[in-house]
């Protein structure tokens, strides 16, 4: 199924390096020009395999080959580990998250100047400039950024306008909305609330942003007691609380209460798209009108990407880069590997999956839209493909592909990457959301707990 991405490097990976001498690969000199070894997180069987074409043909181009190595999200931090202490880092790292990179950048296993060709040789603004923002610290690029997407609250926009609801775009309004269409066996909204899910720090982050509760200051303090954060913990609660599904919810409830019609709203990333258009057999919208028309709840459906709290400034939205990396003492031609992928390669790695991954390089100097007008024909979907156009239409798609330019995060630009990581390991956020959620405890005290485990977890970092 496919399923928000949730490549996250935490605290393994540091307390694994903790005290490690780090070696340079071990390939020698004549290989390091002829072979390169390269990691990707995309273990899926068919993404693997349409991965090792977009291989072949660079290998035919540039007599370069490539050893693939696919690895999963949860052994990746072990296994690159494993490798730098025995000197044997592979040469490009694959669909890595920005956590995951400053992961990497803090544990000295990246080769800035190396990304930071590839960008230059490729064309600085070809690439979003947010996208290079989130993959850089201190003057240095830390990755190449190919592909993001952005969190989306997914609404019926038949019961909203049968009921007269605006456009659920502020906490006031998510609230309101969630009130009057929690009835009749119909849940007002459906959230992720499972204290131990990744998931539920994604879908909190993305609404906590929106009432600038941030995770840090700019000097790295933990502010997550903060009264914006408060308000978060507060509205999060009341909202999971009063007008939604009771019990521990995850990715896969989620989505399947939204897809039965049993609720009204839904906080999830954009891989639904493919799914709640109907076009995987494995995960198929079971609405009663979904049954003689599949696509029934995609039409049926509105996207809102930013959303304004009481407190926040402007709209904001959580959202998720993908980076190639080519790391320390990679063989010379890494760069041009990276270079082929963001380029003759590109569209056939982002096609592979469309609906979450929109290009944050969007052409060439030559063809400033060549990348987008790509990925607008690709073909979604795995039993059933089509591309998304065709389903929601060229206005709903265009302001999906314009949330890589600005969506933010946690501690990022605050130059947190290496806490970010490690929070994601250990989930103190969730799971003091979790007891507010219940009813356990109070906003305020949820906000306090997770600020003080995040501090002892940053103490613990750096």
């Amino acid at each position: 199924m496919s399923a928000p991405p949730m490549r996250t490097i935490a605290a393994a990976l540091i307390m694994t390096l903790a005290g490690t001498t780090l070696l340079a690969c071990g390939d020698d000199e004549s290989e390091s020009d002829t072979k390169i070894t390269v990691w990707s997180l995309e273990d899926v069987s068919d993404r693997v395999t349409a991965t090792k074409a977009i291989i072949a043909d660079y290998t035919a181009k540039t007599g370069v080959a490539v050893e693939l190595v696919p690895v999963s999200e949860d052994q990746f931090p072990s296994l690159i580990a494993t490798s730098a202490a025995a000197g044997e880092l592979p040469d490009v790292v694959g669909s890595v998250s920005l956590a995951g990179i400053r992961t990497l950048a803090g544990n000295e296993l990246l080769h800035p100047s190396a990304n930071a060709e590839v960008v230059e040789k490729l064309g600085r603004q070809t690439f979003s400039p947010r996208a290079l923002e989130l993959t850089a610290e201190d003057g240095k690029q830390l990755s190449v950024p190919s592909d993001g997407w952005g969190q989306l609250l997914v609404y019926r926009k038949d019961l909203f306008d049968a009921a007269g609801l605006p456009v659920p775009d502020t906490y006031e309004k998510i609230a309101a909305a969630a009130a009057k269409l929690n009835t009749g066996g119909v849940a007002g909204i459906t959230a992720a609330t499972a204290p131990g899910d990744v998931f539920t720090q994604q879908t909190f982050e993305h609404l906590a942003l929106a009432n600038n509760c941030q995770l840090t200051d700019d000097s790295g303090a933990v502010k997550l007691d903060s009264p914006e954060c408060v308000e978060a913990f507060r509205f999060y609660g009341d909202l999971m609380r009063t007008s939604s599904v009771k019990g521990a919810q995850d990715v896969d409830t989620t989505r399947a209460t939204y897809f039965a019609g049993k609720a009204a709203m839904l906080v999830w990333s954009p891989f639904i798209l493919d799914e709640l258009a109907g076009l995987r057999n494995d995960a198929k919208p079971t609405c009663p009108q979904c049954q003689a028309d599949p696509g029934w709840l995609a039409k049926n459906s509105g996207f809102v990407t930013a959303i304004t709290g009481p407190n926040g400034s402007q709209p904001a939205q959580y959202g998720e880069i993908s980076s190639w990396a080519v790391l320390d003492g990679a063989g010379g031609p890494a760069g041009s590997f990276v270079e082929y992928m963001l380029g003759d390669g590109y569209p056939r790695w982002f096609g592979m999956s469309p609906e979450g991954r929109f290009p944050v390089r969007k052409g060439t100097a030559e063809e400033p839209e060549k990348f987008l007008t790509a990925w607008n024909t690709s073909q979604a979907g795995v039993d059933t493909k089509k591309p998304l156009s065709e389903v929601y239409g060229d206005q709903v798609l265009a302001e999906l592909r314009r949330s890589p330019d600005t969506f933010t995060r946690w501690g990022i630009t605050q130059g947190q990457g290496k806490l970010v990581g490690a929070i994601l390991g250990e989930l103190p956020v969730p799971k003091a959301l979790s007891d507010v959620v219940s009813g356990k405890t109070d906003a305020a005290a949820a906000a306090e707990r997770a600020h003080k485990d995040v501090e002892a977890i940053k103490a613990g970092v750096n």
